[in-house]
């Protein structure tokens, strides 16, 4: 019998997790944003036009979907489209800045069934998160959550992008998940949207990279969403999770626009598969589209198959490779036994795709000295 990976890996008839990214506008402008929000896009779809993907979502049988941004509380309609999709079978976890949660939103989110939320925070403190997210953005997350636990919502999660300024405070963010009884989540920074700018100076250094493996290792409650099965080859012990590159097998994104991508990370027209306003819809793009059905035959290990981990860490992630101007056979950019830094340094910074898909504000964070 084939192994449960080697079957995901050839697509399933609805994805396991799909994340849409319901505007680009955004009050905060976080300098590792990976779809470089700010502005809200004109041609994003209307009300009439979302509620038709929640619709398909169900006839699909889709068991939940991820509602990021931007900040998706922005748009007008958020809990209208959020209530249709929970009333309808289709659960919602949704990312926030939390900024536009009150005491009265709070309520009305802890009457929601279906629901689950992640607070995003990148420091466990207001100076290194802030330096991330923009000067008051850990007061306001702070808040979200305190008016979340005084209406009694349940355990919401906590949710990290790992970087080389906050990977010293795990134990931090793990404390500050179990004073709220919240879960944490913890995501690997990737070089794209913003993110490509600041990537080279955010991202772990090799000891902070093992260091998280082993603080993983010991606390499989603590979630992941796949982030980092590139550490992997670090030992004999595999991280909890699927472990493999689910683009376009079991994972995809929906944009504001209705574009839909091959992974939630890749924002770039290479990896766009289709529109959900095109016929046949979002149904059409997950079945028939040729670049999903490319996704789904069986890959090459390339330059990674001499090495003796690729079993463990599958050649790492796609989109830590694409935006760092790697070929997509080659090692991740953070591989752990040192394959990613030689290649990289035959990388120039020409190679490296632009993003096609930047919605910042004018003026944007400025990314400074490092702060502990």
């Amino acid at each position: 019998m084939p192994a449960l990976t080697d079957e995901l890996k050839l697509g399933l008839d609805a994805p396991i997790c799909l994340t849409w990214e319901l505007t680009y506008a955004c009050n905060l402008a976080c300098v590792h944003c990976l779809s470089s929000s700010g502005r809200r896009d004109p041609r994003e779809l209307s009300t009439k036009e979302a509620i038709g993907v929640i619709d398909e979502m169900r006839a699909l049988q889709v068991f939940y979907v991820n509602i990021g941004g931007g900040e998706p509380m922005i748009r007008p309609d958020f809990f209208e489209l959020v209530d249709y999709a929970t009333t309808n079978g289709v659960g919602v976890k949704f990312s926030t800045n939390g900024s536009r949660i009150d005491r009265e939103r709070a309520r009305e989110l802890a009457a929601m069934e279906y629901l689950d939320i992640q607070i995003s925070v990148d420091g466990a403190n207001a100076a290194t998160n802030d330096h991330v997210r923009g000067e008051g953005s850990f007061a306001t997350a702070i808040s979200a959550m305190d008016e979340l636990a005084a209406a009694d919502f349940g355990p919401f999660k906590i949710s990290v992008v790992v970087t080389r300024e906050n990977a010293g405070q795990l134990d931090d963010f793990e404390a500050l998940a179990n004073q709220y009884g919240a879960e944490l989540r913890l995501t690997r920074l990737r070089p794209a949207g913003r993110g490509a700018d600041t990537w080279h100076e955010l991202h772990p250094l090799q000891e902070q990279q093992v260091d998280l493996y082993h603080w993983l290792l010991a606390r499989p409650h603590v979630l992941t969403g796949d982030s980092f099965f590139h550490l992997n080859a670090l030992g004999d012990e595999n991280l909890p999770g699927l472990n493999l590159c689910g683009a376009g097998r079991v994972v995809c994104l929906i944009d504001p626009v209705g574009d839909v991508y091959a992974c939630p990370f890749v924002l770039h027209d290479e990896f766009k598969a289709g529109n959900v306003r095109d016929e046949g819809g979002f149904a059409k793009v997950w079945k028939e589209s040729a670049l999903f059905t490319e996704l789904r035959e069986p890959q090459s290990a390339g330059a990674c198959a001499s090495c003796g981990q690729f079993d463990a860490c599958q050649g790492g992630c796609m989109a830590a490779k694409f935006f760092t101007g790697m070929p997509l056979d080659g090692p991740d950019p953070e591989c752990v036994s040192g394959h990613g830094e030689h290649a990289l340094a035959n990388v120039g910074v020409e190679m490296r795709p632009i993003s096609t898909n930047d919605h910042s504000k004018p003026v944007r964070v400025a990314l400074s000295k490092t702060r502990v």
